[in-house]
């Protein structure tokens, strides 16, 4: 006797099983959630997977997603535990760990997290050995790093989050001091993602340059930037829809090949005098293949001590790490 799919549908070709565009994301968190919505929202891939140690939670949100199928584009939305569910993944976002707590610096989850990075990514990389990996999980500058030396990927296929989102705080809050949008406030934060992060060298606003000493001694304007992702963390516990929609950003670049420039954290040894292996977010070209190019930005020598010192601070840390 014929099913009821059988008597009202006629199969006529046997559909490919392998994903063209699928994004895996690794942890099912509130970060983790906030990537899953937007790039559902932004119709990025024709399969998501989600992955997460927490069986019932995860079940709960890949639920929640799917009951909402009608309203995107994604046509499968899978999960679980076995990070068989990942292969043939395209892009893997990774943000799994240990939550930041108040009063306490990226730096000081590095630890915990390193080994959680070693459960996870020889599983990934098993099922996936062509993916670019974005590292979203905090300290993000080292455990960039981390993952790059557990995976063997080449660096230009592991790229850490950086300082997309801090660069677009930077750019938020001078649109809002300045009353224009901040599409019109253009320029990078470098460096470390935390505490150390360097200046632009000058922004340009509607085709006028504003040299970053307008910014420090007129607007009186990067102390305040430095504390905002704190100011967050403190409100509300945690940071994650502002993360969501800049790694939806970092995502769209990547999956469409779009070729756009975005500081994100990479290996700069050789550059600006930096002789460790130690990843920090430069200006980057981001498609198909992950980090095709890197930005030559010219520093000042104030700029180029603020980007050695976030070199410093975590090559003091990342030396000592054992994994």
């Amino acid at each position: 006797m014929s099913t009821v799919k059988e008597q009202l549908i006629e199969n006529l070709v046997a559909e490919d099983a392998v994903s063209q565009r699928k994004i895996t994301i690794i942890g099912s968190g509130s970060v983790g959630m906030a990537c899953a919505i937007c790039i559902l929202l932004k119709d990025l891939a024709d399969e998501l997977a989600l992955v997460d140690v927490a069986e019932d939670k995860l079940k709960g949100e890949t639920m929640d997603l799917q009951h909402g199928s009608l309203f995107f584009s994604t046509s499968k939305i899978v999960s679980g535990k076995d990070y068989k569910v990942s292969e043939n993944s395209k892009l893997v976002i990774v943000t799994a760990g240990a939550r930041q707590k108040e009063g306490e610096s990226r730096l000081d989850l590095v630890q915990r997290n390193v080994t959680i990075m070693k459960s996870i990514i020889p599983s990934i990389v098993r099922y996936s050995p062509d993916c670019k990996m974005l590292i979203v999980s905090n300290p993000v500058d080292i455990l960039t790093y981390v993952v790059w030396k557990i995976s063997g990927l080449p660096a230009s296929r592991v790229i850490g989050s950086g300082c997309n989102l801090d660069s677009a705080r930077f750019r938020y809050l001078i649109g809002e001091k300045l009353g224009v949008h901040p599409t019109s406030c253009h320029g990078w934060i470098i460096g470390e993602h935390g505490d150390s992060s360097g200046s632009p060298s000058k922004w340009m606003l509607k085709g006028y340059y504003v040299f970053s000493e307008l910014i420090y001694y007129e607007f009186d304007f990067f102390p305040f930037y430095n504390c905002s992702a704190y100011e967050v963390l403190k409100l509300k516990g945690y940071t994650s829809w502002a993360v969501g929609l800049s790694v939806t950003d970092l995502a769209g670049s990547i999956l469409k090949n779009l070729r756009r420039v975005h500081p994100v954290s990479t290996m700069v040894k050789g550059l600006y005098g930096i002789k460790e292996e130690i990843f920090l977010s430069i200006p980057c070209i981001l498609g198909r293949n992950g980090i095709s190019d890197i930005v030559k930005v010219k520093l000042n020598s104030q700029e180029e001590t603020l980007l050695k010192k976030s070199a410093n601070t975590l090559w003091n840390i990342q030396k000592d790490l054992e994994f």
